[in-house]
């Protein structure tokens, strides 16, 4: 029988420690794939770390208020009938390693760059499975928006988290919102990649249904999370004012508004926005972007009909408390999931929901 150390995972480039906020279960309470077991805080939001597995919580062997490094083994998982000598031989080599401070080398994400239509685009990859994910952020994100989503999917899938054009280590030129979606096309050829299924925040929500629509070849599902491009309702206000901001205060209260709980916003998150706004070619690429989201105070962008004439299977879902693109305005899609106590930022808010629903899509395009 197989006993298991659950280590913390690299949510995140930057990331090299966690400290364990809180415990959500106790020793012997029996889990299944996708318990929430742990919550820990990062240097950029908290997170909840699922269990990899079914089976029963044999040790917790980090106690809460402990900051461990990435890789720590932290509890100790295994069947019921597992031979507890077994049990504790894992728990006390973790414990040990802790002490020591020696903890295994974490891999993490592989990063990559390819070059599409004359420009540089920055990837990180996860995952060895056979079907491909392409992991598409929003307005101002980077590939570490998905820091969440991307470890859990990549236990079955290979998982690419890209930057767009503009945006995190990609490069900065960008003319419009077609050059967007061709550097999202540009990539899925580039890698050499199968079909894929795509998933979208916001802007990144309206890119891919573009792309899934200009290259229905390509694409095997979507997953649109608080997309873009349907309706017209946005808080413009935020879009502009995002870009135009040089400090932290100014900032911070315009990142508040991405979640539900604004509390969320650490400093560390802020600190690695107006770095990323200080590099060249990121005020100009801003405000392209900015330019083409918004007409007047409304959304220029529609994909209404693109997503209506969509084959692949297709799952939305928004955050019943988004601020930035709020739920039930005329026309957002039909057979929306709403996710309670989430804001804009569904998948850093709530990420076991987006990992749900982009399985449902994956297992959905098998089916087809």
């Amino acid at each position: 029988m197989t006993v298991r150390g659950l280590a913390v995972p690299k949510w995140g480039l930057s990331m090299t420690t966690g400290r364990i906020l809180a415990w959500l279960v106790s020793e012997g309470a029996e889990v299944e794939e996708g318990t929430e077991l742990a919550e820990i805080d990062t240097d950029k939001i908290n997170g909840v770390l699922e269990s990899p597995w079914p089976g029963v919580v044999r040790r917790i062997v980090a106690p809460v208020g402990a900051t461990v490094p990435v890789g720590a083994v932290i509890a100790v998982i295994a069947p019921a009938g597992a031979a507890e000598e077994e049990v504790e031989r894992v728990a006390a080599e973790a414990r040990e390693r802790l002490a020591a401070g020696v903890v295994p080398e974490e891999s993490g994400a592989v990063f990559g760059t390819v070059e599409v239509e004359g420009r540089q685009i920055c990837y990180a990859t996860l995952g060895e499975g056979p079907e491909v994910i392409v992991l598409v952020h929003g307005y101002g994100g980077d590939k570490d928006s998905w820091l969440f989503v991307q470890e859990p999917l990549a236990r079955r899938h290979t998982v690419h988290a890209i930057d767009l054009p503009g945006h995190g280590g990609s490069g900065k030129r960008v003319e419009d919102f077609e050059s967007l979606t061709g550097a999202v096309a540009g990539f899925l050829d580039a890698i050499g990649a199968p079909p894929a299924h795509l998933v979208g925040h916001s802007l990144g929500g309206a890119v891919v249904a573009a792309v899934a629509a200009a290259r229905p070849d390509r694409v095997r599902s979507l997953t649109l999370v608080a997309p873009a491009g349907f309706g017209t309702e946005i808080d413009a206000g935020y879009v502009r004012a995002f870009a135009a901001a040089s400090s932290r205060r100014e900032l911070k209260p315009q990142l508040g508004k991405l979640f539900a709980d604004p509390g969320q916003v650490t400093g560390r998150l802020v600190d690695d926005l107006l770095r990323y706004k200080r590099l060249d070619g990121v005020a100009e690429a801003l405000k392209t972007v900015s330019e083409s989201m918004l007409d007047g105070d409304r959304q220029a962008i529609d994909v209404t009909a693109l997503h209506a004439g969509l084959a692949v299977p297709t799952v939305v879902m928004w955050g019943g408390s988004d601020r930035i693109l709020p739920y039930g305005g005329a026309g957002r899609p039909p057979g929306v999931r709403l996710v309670d106590g989430a804001g804009h930022m569904v998948h850093m808010e709530a990420p076991a929901a987006v990992v749900a629903a982009v399985e449902e899509s994956v297992e959905a395009a098998d089916s087809t």
